[in-house]
């Protein structure tokens, strides 16, 4: 009864005996641990494999600028309505595989996704990946290109 009183008046000691809880797990359980952190590793991995190649915005505008690329915003139309890259043609995610064929005369050139932060951005890659398509996303999307301050078309 004695430590639980001293405990309770000093939960700085509980969160230090969690720790060292933590610790000992660790150190007697090493095995699964480095089996969960290589699952983990893999897993990221996989994922980042699947969504496609990363393009700062750097890159992304040196491609566009050199006709390399064509930029597919997947914001719904209010929001690119409200502020949008120059010459970037809306495609909304939801709509994205019924508007498919509207991509066909950009095959050559590398098809660049984009959203809001880059939510849809990965899965549709996917799926222009998967109808043959040289696809790329924008890092961060139109977040971080608004923070950059970089140029928008209203309307």
């Amino acid at each position: 009864m004695g430590e639980s009183c001293i405990l309770a008046r000093f939960p700085e000691a509980e969160k230090k005996e969690q720790i060292v809880d933590w610790m000992v797990f660790i150190s007697e359980q090493w095995l699964l641990v480095s089996l969960l952190l290589v699952l983990i590793a893999a897993l990221v991995t996989v994922e980042k494999q699947r969504a496609g190649t990363a393009l700062n915005l750097h890159e992304v505008t040196r491609l566009v600028n050199s006709d390399q690329a064509i930029l597919v915003d997947l914001r719904d139309k209010k929001d690119y309505s409200a502020g949008h890259i120059v010459d970037a043609l809306n495609i909304p995610y939801a709509k994205l595989q019924d508007r498919l064929s509207e991509l066909e005369k950009h095959r050559d050139k590398t098809i660049v996704v984009l959203d809001k932060m880059g939510q849809h951005a990965g899965a549709a890659s996917k799926v222009l990946r998967e109808k043959g398509f040289t696809v790329a996303r924008m890092q961060g999307g139109m977040v971080e290109w608004q923070s950059q301050n970089l140029p928008l078309v209203k309307g």
